[in-house]
């Protein structure tokens, strides 16, 4: 059966892409088989960020460490579930919730709102990037210290809310900056699932991405040609250094959600053409398909290099 980490930076053609299953997920598909399909847990509402910027090594995303078997993956972009405190967040710029709707593709403009709100707020988090300014046409700067490290650590352990931090600077969520890509399901089997929006932004200028103190393990920003160039040895998850990544290869450590953003990175011309380039917000539930091992299975409507025959679904 072929897999997801058989080539190394290429594209694919469209059709259905097979992903072998970390060991995690394998436990919970061999009991999803063995006891019969039931009715899948309800998923929670997710948002994550791929953050770019270009350099001399083609475009680049920050990547980051996520203990404890995140759904989204060991290795992932910023983000996490929705919260009920980002329905507090009332100070707006950019695309309204009825416009972001339209652009994820649902009817529910307060869903799509606490999406907009959770991929702000958790890139903040994680990162210390902040897409919030005074007005439309400005950003906030100066936000490094460890007053902000401290505003971080608070959101993040819900000491604090990201709402009451925007009142306190005067500053209002830059949707503007943000550009809808992709929507993903986890697969019915999973124990834990989530239903994500993964949204893209440029590096403002002026901020630079920090881990978290309490959280932060790893992350660096990587060029994504040369993460793919990788993927089929252990090079990553060794640099990581942790037990739950040493001795992995990228399609062991990362969701396909991932892998399949990184490729369409690397082929990009750069920052600029990636975020103004017009893409349907495709709808990814992949699903489990029947092989000597199970595998994930999934349409990819566009791009990368052949890994052969469809798979068949369970």
């Amino acid at each position: 059966m072929p897999n997801s980490s058989s080539d190394s930076a290429g594209f694919r053609p469209a059709g259905t892409r097979c992903f072998p299953l970390n060991d995690d997920q394998r436990e919970a598909a061999q009991a999803w088989v063995e006891f019969g399909a039931r009715t899948p847990s309800k998923p929670r509402q997710a948002s994550s960020v791929v953050l770019l910027k270009d350099s001399p090594s083609g475009l680049q995303t920050f990547l980051t460490y996520r203990p404890g078997g995140s759904p989204l993956g060991t290795v992932a972009f910023p983000g996490g579930t929705i919260e009920p405190a980002d329905d507090d967040v009332t100070d707006w710029v950019g695309p309204s919730p009825v416009a972001w709707a339209k652009a994820l593709g649902t009817d529910d403009s307060s869903l799509a709102k606490r999406h907009v709100v959770a991929a702000i707020r958790e890139l903040f988090e994680e990162t210390g990037v902040l897409l919030a300014g005074p007005d439309a046409s400005s950003l906030v700067e100066n936000i490094s210290g460890t007053e902000w490290m401290r505003a971080r650590e608070s959101i993040a352990t819900q000491d604090s809310t990201f709402a009451a931090l925007l009142d306190r600077y005067g500053l209002a969520l830059r949707t503007d900056l943000l550009k809808p890509l992709s929507h993903w399901t986890s697969p019915d089997f999973a124990h834990r699932r989530f239903d994500t929006r993964y949204f893209a932004a440029a590096r403002p200028i002026n901020q630079e991405p920090a881990r978290l103190t309490s959280k932060g393990v790893w992350g660096r920003w990587a060029s994504a040609a040369d993460i793919l160039a990788d993927r089929t040895n252990t090079a990553l998850g060794d640099e990581i250094g942790q037990p739950a990544t040493i001795g992995l290869t990228l399609g062991e450590l990362v969701v396909p959600g991932v892998e399949i953003i990184l490729e369409k990175i690397a082929a990009a011309r750069g920052c600029i053409a990636y975020l103004n380039h017009k893409r349907p917000i495709n709808e990814y539930r992949p699903k489990l398909v029947a092989d000597a091992q199970e595998h994930l299975s999934l349409e990819v409507p566009t791009a990368p290099m052949s890994e052969g025959g469809p798979c068949r679904e369970r």
